[in-house]
């Protein structure tokens, strides 16, 4: 007797019969799709969220400029907080590579929009004294009104940051605006921009040193210098500031550059994408256990089906191959069905947030290659269980 040969469903043809048992069930085929989709859609958004956030801000790190240092006071050998030399302004400057130097001195008195307000009421606010360059160090502007100058530095002015502003309720300047600083009245000349390099700034009412020390009893101490450098010459400079702001002690200095804080916030940030991606996880799981309670269900209904298809000739690798392709097909149009939706979510909010919208390659295809790894791993017992039927009795018991 000849042997008979072997013979394979195209590709095409394979995809035509794998799909007739979704197209007759459209209803359960959507729902155990839908669990899919659910769990590949909250992966591929998460990652394109944290993608596209952490994009935004490098690229607003990049404008505000990467070249902003900061020297503070550090502690004594005691324990104690340390001061920084009335002259360290000064000596900064004198580095070559250093273009700008700005500094603020903390002063203690509190600022409130009338005498009224009673005294725990803060809103958070501190009182700066600050040099007449300090918005151009810190990559900020004036806003509504003028900034400091040398006038206006020496009498009862301030200026306010743009959260202070916001606490005190001063949206816009009218003439002879006044807020109550340190037991009496300063006149407010002006409202700065966001300081995004230097948020401290945003939440301060500013004054001019001699101001601060004529009329609110400040030392005249400075507790932060903001230093610009070469761009090219960040890491130089960095090396020798604390040794130039304090040559005696230079260990009591604290030297920070605020950029480099913001970036290793931003990777922070991505750290909480474990917990969103363990969620999406569970629910692709959830829809995988859909998947493969559909499959076993369509086995028990079509082995009518299946009797008959293995009467005419098709083989146990046939069907098995019929409704292991089935359950991979319906992942997949879940998976499909996920990445779309969680590149319109990415897009959408990057959008409002104004970031540069980008989506990971390891995003969308991971999460169509994951939904159709769970489509393989359901449909397969429900597979090896159809193939396993001779064809007299499922014949028998349709």
């Amino acid at each position: 007797m000849p042997a008979t040969a072997t013979v394979r469903l195209h590709p095409v043809d394979l995809a035509r019969v794998a799909s007739v048992g979704l197209r007759t069930r459209r209803v359960r085929a959507a729902l155990s799709a839908l669990g899919i989709a659910i769990g590949v859609a909250a992966m591929v958004a998460v990652l394109g969220l944290s993608a596209s956030s952490q994009a935004g801000l490098l690229s607003e790190i990049d404008k505000l400029g990467t070249n902003l240092l900061t020297v503070e006071p550090g502690q004594t050998m005691s324990g104690e907080t340390a001061k920084l030399p009335k002259d360290a302004v000064p000596m900064i400057s004198r580095i070559g590579p250093v273009q700008n130097v700005q500094s603020t001195g903390e002063v203690t008195a509190k600022v409130y929009r009338t005498q009224y307000i009673p005294e725990v009421n803060t809103n958070g606010l501190s009182v700066h004294a600050a040099s007449l360059g300090l918005p151009a160090a810190v990559s900020t502007s004036v806003a509504q009104g003028e900034y400091l100058n040398a006038a206006t530095a020496t009498q009862p002015v301030a200026v306010l940051g743009a959260d202070a502003a916001r606490r005190l309720g001063i949206y816009h300047l009218i003439p002879n605006q006044r807020i109550w600083v340190g037991e009496q009245w300063f006149y407010v000349a002006g409202i700065l921009n966001p300081a995004k390099l230097t948020p401290e700034i945003d939440t301060s009412v500013l004054i001019g040193y001699e101001s601060a020390a004529r009329y609110l009893n400040f030392d005249g101490y400075s507790t932060k210098v903001y230093v610009l450098s070469q761009p090219d010459q960040v890491t130089s400079v960095y090396n020798v500031l604390a040794a130039t702001a304090n040559p005696a002690t230079p260990d009591e200095i604290t030297v920070s550059r605020p950029s480099a804080a913001l970036i290793a916030r931003a990777a922070a940030q991505s750290a909480f994408n474990g917990l969103f991606l363990g969620l999406g996880a569970v629910a692709l799981l959830v829809g995988g256990i859909g998947v493969a309670n559909t499959m076993v269900i369509s086995v028990l209904e079509r082995r009518s089906e299946i009797g008959l298809r293995r009467a005419l000739g098709a083989t146990r690798g046939d069907i098995r191959t019929q409704f292991l392709s089935e359950a991979i097909l319906l992942a997949a149009i879940g998976g499909a069905v996920g990445v779309g939706a969680g590149v319109l979510a990415t897009v959408a909010y990057a959008q409002v947030k104004g970031w540069e919208t980008v989506v990971p390659p390891l995003a969308w295809a991971g999460g169509l290659g994951a939904s159709m790894l769970i489509g393989a791993v359901a449909g397969l017992l429900p597979a090896l269980r159809a193939a396993r039927m001779a064809p007299t009795e499922a014949l028998r018991t349709a």
